[in-house]
């Protein structure tokens, strides 16, 4: 298995060299100059072309991007534009707000989402069901902003139960972490209960229960294993997603995290700290595929075998 985790992980650095690769094409083919935008109203041009020379955006962007690629393998983001701090160190202050919302977000939606997909498939056609799908719809349709703004004014402004926004304690986690979970939760609940009726129909199912054993030993036993595999790979890469930034939920809950740095590098063009942001999001949804694959040999022994095999 470790033979098997390395070689993903090899696998995936030509997709964080395309990512940046990609992303420095992007940032130079839309037009201004990030010194300018920055110093427009406070030096003159001898001194933007000064500083533009001074951090070597004069250099040919195939230098640049080399010179990108090396300082990243060292741990060196950049140097961001508008603050004038470590691309590295600006990510790494905010990622623990963004990493307390991903988690709370995150046992939200697995506390929700489960046990809905479970016990609608278990009642299928059935009152439960029909309600527990039709709330989970909701979550997924609803956009984001749109149930942000809505818990806002329900619980914060009109209830009063919970802040409308800010980062001072616990109790400004809610409200986030509410609205992201619910939107996760819909997805994980549809697929848990598809996932778990087409393992229900498998023959090894009927022989469990012709063997005498209870529906609930059936389904925790035999049945529940199997249909957690591709729900897995759902809950690792909504937590990868959530870690490397809830851009939307952070910009309106005012949470200083990765996402809402993330924004105001694109508002003000500072590059080194797109990029660093970026590249650091993309490494975490690598990450999170990695995980999801070795959950699955936990879930299903067969998976273990295959991994064996396919080491070297």
């Amino acid at each position: 298995m470790l033979m098997f985790a390395i070689r993903r992980i090899v696998i995936s650095i030509p997709v964080l060299i395309g990512i940046t690769a990609i992303l420095f094409v992007m940032l130079n083919v839309v037009p201004g100059d990030p010194i300018a935008l920055l110093m427009k109203e406070h030096a003159s041009p001898e001194v933007i072309e000064r500083v533009r020379a001074q951090m070597h955006l004069d250099d040919p962007l195939i230098t640049r991007y080399f010179r990108f690629l090396w300082d990243a393998v060292q741990g060196d983001l950049g140097i961001s534009i508008k603050l004038n701090r470590s691309v590295t160190s600006l990510i790494m202050n905010a990622f623990p707000n963004t990493m307390m919302l991903a988690a709370s977000a995150a046992c939200v939606s697995w506390i929700i989402g489960i046990p809905a997909g479970i016990l609608s498939a278990v009642r299928r056609d059935s009152f439960l069901d029909h309600f527990f799908m039709g709330f989970s719809l909701l979550g997924v349709s609803m956009p984001i902003f749109w149930s942000a703004l809505l818990f806002q004014y329900v619980f914060a402004m009109q209830l009063r139960w919970l802040p409308v926004s800010g980062f001072y304690g616990w109790q400004y986690l809610i409200l986030p972490a509410l609205v992201l979970g619910w939107s996760s939760a819909g997805v994980i609940a549809r697929l848990t209960r598809s996932s778990l009726l087409e393992v229900m129909r498998h023959d090894y199912i009927r022989t469990a229960r012709a063997k005498g054993l209870r529906e609930v030993g059936v389904i925790s036993r035999h049945a529940l294993k199997n249909a957690l595999i591709p729900v897995v790979t759902i809950m690792a890469i909504q937590v990868a997603t959530l870690l490397s930034g809830a851009v939307i939920t952070e910009a309106i809950f005012g949470i200083p995290g990765v996402g809402r740095i993330s924004v105001s590098a694109i508002q003000s063009r500072d590059m080194p700290l797109l990029q660093g942001s970026v590249l650091f999001a993309t490494a975490l949804v690598i990450l999170g595929n990695l995980i999801a694959d070795m959950l699955y040999s936990v879930l299903d022994p067969r998976i273990r075998s295959q991994m064996t095999k396919a080491a070297p």
